[in-house]
């Protein structure tokens, strides 16, 4: 984790808050239509732990998750990683929205390692 570039740092923390933003909306409009929303609550927790677990190494902002809340984020953030990858493939090259997959899997990768470093102390 020490030598990530303050690019990327600041590039990550950006792409999980904007990712947890589309999550928000996400869980919103499934409310208001009376869909199940285990699935978008479990990823919105996630996300936002692994962020807090990024501003904690990065900025030693604390932190009140758990092990256990730790490691349900891990496995949840690591199952998000075949889907995103699917969509990357089919992206075309240079565009918007293959910029942001990257940002996002490279956010996504930085906060497991993040939890696994955290985890390991």
């Amino acid at each position: 984790m020490e030598n990530v570039s303050n690019e990327e740092k600041l590039e990550s923390i950006k792409s999980l808050r904007s990712t947890i933003n589309k999550l928000e909306n996400a869980l919103s409009q499934m409310i208001q239509k009376g869909a199940n929303t285990t699935l978008v609550k479990k990823r919105l927790k996630a996300v936002c732990i692994g962020l807090a677990i990024l501003e904690n190494v990065w900025h030693q902002s604390p932190h009140h998750y758990s092990q256990e809340e730790l490691a349900e984020a891990r496995n949840v953030l690591t199952s998000l990683f075949p889907s995103i990858e699917k969509v990357y493939v089919k992206s075309k090259a240079g565009s918007p929205q293959k910029t942001l997959l990257e940002r996002r899997i490279k956010a996504l990768e930085l906060a497991v390692l993040a939890i696994d470093e955290l985890s390991n102390k």
